[in-house]
């Protein structure tokens, strides 16, 4: 790392610290040549490969816009998505490369989605995954049915039995 001060490009790391819930490291370094202090951020890239080939950095903005159209009209606040957001790139992250496909994105989505409303996963799900037919939806809410998430069961107990009570009529 080049010293601010004397331009020297050798320092030591005095102090490393976790900054922005662990995206970013705070490094607190010495010149070796003028003894100067001085602080460093370094970041993470993810960056996001689109269809067409073209890479952007990864935005949990536009995960928050994608999802908040599945969510209209839904009991979901903006907290629910920022936090929706933050797993998200955490699951992206966590795979350990610099670049995703958009495709892992959406799928990294799906399931957070699921336990935050099911309404609005089944929503996103259909254009995610292009349901072209009623057959499509039936078969999406029959995995739902057959296994709930785990915030809708704790909710609403009997919701989820007058549910599949009624999908056996």
């Amino acid at each position: 790392m080049i010293c601010p001060f004397c331009r020297h490009d050798d320092s030591r790391v005095v102090d490393s610290r976790p900054a922005e819930d662990g995206a970013q490291i705070r490094r607190r370094r010495e010149c070796t040549e003028c003894g100067a202090r001085f602080t460093t951020q370094e970041t993470t890239l993810l960056n996001i490969v689109k269809r067409s080939g073209a890479s952007e950095p990864f935005s949990r903005e536009k995960v928050i816009a994608g999802v908040t159209k599945a969510c209209q009209g839904r009991p979901v606040n903006d907290d629910d998505l920022a936090l929706l957001a933050m797993r998200v790139e955490e699951t992206l992250r966590a795979t350990g490369q610099a670049e995703i496909e958009a495709q892992e994105v959406g799928l990294a989505i799906l399931a957070p989605l699921r336990e935050l409303d099911e309404v609005a996963y089944l929503r996103f799900a259909s254009v995610y995954r292009s349901f072209s037919s009623l057959e499509d939806f039936e078969g999406e809410i029959a995995l739902l049915r057959a296994a709930p998430s785990t915030p809708a069961s704790k909710n609403s107990p009997e919701k989820s039995t007058t549910a599949v009570t009624s999908s056996a009529k």
